[in-house]
C-alpha cells in the first residue's frame, strides 16, 4: 500500500519565514497574555472547606492529608490509575498516567515555592515502591484507603487537586482533569494551578499574596536553602536578562 502524499505548507525565503513566524508570534503572545488573566482568575476562585478526616497509606505509615502537606503551606494531589483491574497491573500503571509521571520535572522547584506535589493510587506500597523503581519516578506517591477518589472526582479518570492549608484546616482551591492533564509536569503549570500561583511580582493576584521578583528565587536543584541570600552572580546576571526584556518588549 502506497503512503499517502503529506500536503505540505510552502517552501519560502528565509525574510518570508521570518515575517510568517512574527505573524505568529502575535497570536501566540495573546494566547499567553490569556492564559495568564485565566490564572489570576484561578486564585480568586472561592475556597472549599475540606472537613473529613482522609487517610492514605504511605512509606512511612499511615498519613492524613495535612501530612500529605509535608510541611508546606499547598498541596497538589494527582489521582494515578495503578491498582487491580487497571491495564497493565501489576507491572505497570496506567499507560496515560505513566506517560504523565515521565512528564513531571525536578519537585525541588515545586517545593521552593511551599507548593508539594503527590501521587495517589489504590495499589498497596509495596506495588508502588516496585513501580517507581522500575520506571525512575521519585515523587511521593500514596495509597488511596477511603473514599477521597469519589469525593474529589478522580474515582473514574485521571485528575489533579489542587490544596492550600491554613494551620491546620485544609481547603480545596481548584482541579484539573483531563486534557488539561496533559499539559502538567513543569514548576509553571503546577503554581498556575495553585491558590497562590507562581509568587512573582508581575502576577496579577489579590492583596496580600507572597510575591517577590522572578528570577530571583530560581536556583540549582541541589542548592536551595530557605530564606538564603540570593547568589550575587545571579542577582546581576538576572538584572540584566530583566533590563533586556524590557528594552525589546518596549
Amino acid at each position: 500500500m502506497e503512503k499517502s502524499i503529506m500536503k505540505t505548507p510552502p517552501v519560502v525565503s528565509a525574510d518570508e519565514w521570518a515575517a510568517a513566524r512574527d505573524a505568529m508570534l502575535v497570536k501566540e503572545k495573546a494566547a499567553l497574555r490569556a492564559h495568564d488573566a485565566l490564572a489570576a482568575e484561578r486564585r480568586r476562585m472561592p475556597w472549599m472547606a475540606v472537613d473529613k478526616a482522609y487517610v492514605f497509606d504511605g512509606p512511612n505509615g499511615r498519613a492524613s492529608l495535612l501530612d500529605l502537606f509535608e510541611g508546606r503551606r499547598q498541596l497538589i494531589v494527582y489521582r494515578a490509575f495503578f491498582e487491580p483491574g487497571v491495564h497493565g497491573w501489576p507491572d505497570h500503571g496506567c499507560i496515560g498516567c505513566s506517560l504523565g509521571a515521565d512528564q513531571v520535572g525536578n519537585l525541588a522547584h515545586l517545593n521552593a515555592r511551599d507548593t508539594t506535589l503527590a501521587y495517589a493510587s489504590r495499589a498497596p506500597q509495596a506495588d508502588i515502591a516496585r513501580l517507581k523503581a522500575r520506571m525512575g519516578w521519585d515523587m511521593p506517591w500514596y495509597t488511596i484507603a477511603d473514599g477521597f477518589d469519589a469525593d474529589f472526582g478522580v474515582d473514574q479518570w485521571h485528575g489533579h487537586n489542587a490544596f492550600i492549608r491554613y494551620g491546620e484546616r485544609v481547603y480545596r482551591t481548584y482541579f484539573i482533569n483531563s486534557r488539561g492533564d496533559e499539559a502538567m509536569g513543569t514548576v509553571w503549570s503546577y503554581l498556575d494551578m495553585t491558590a497562590l500561583g507562581r509568587q512573582e511580582i508581575w502576577e496579577d493576584s489579590p492583596e496580600g499574596y507572597p510575591q517577590e521578583r522572578p528570577y530571583k528565587w530560581w536556583n540549582w536543584n541541589d542548592s536551595y536553602v530557605p530564606n538564603a541570600a540570593i547568589d550575587p552572580k545571579w542577582d546581576a546576571v538576572s538584572e540584566a536578562g530583566e533590563a533586556a526584556f524590557r528594552k525589546r518588549d518596549a
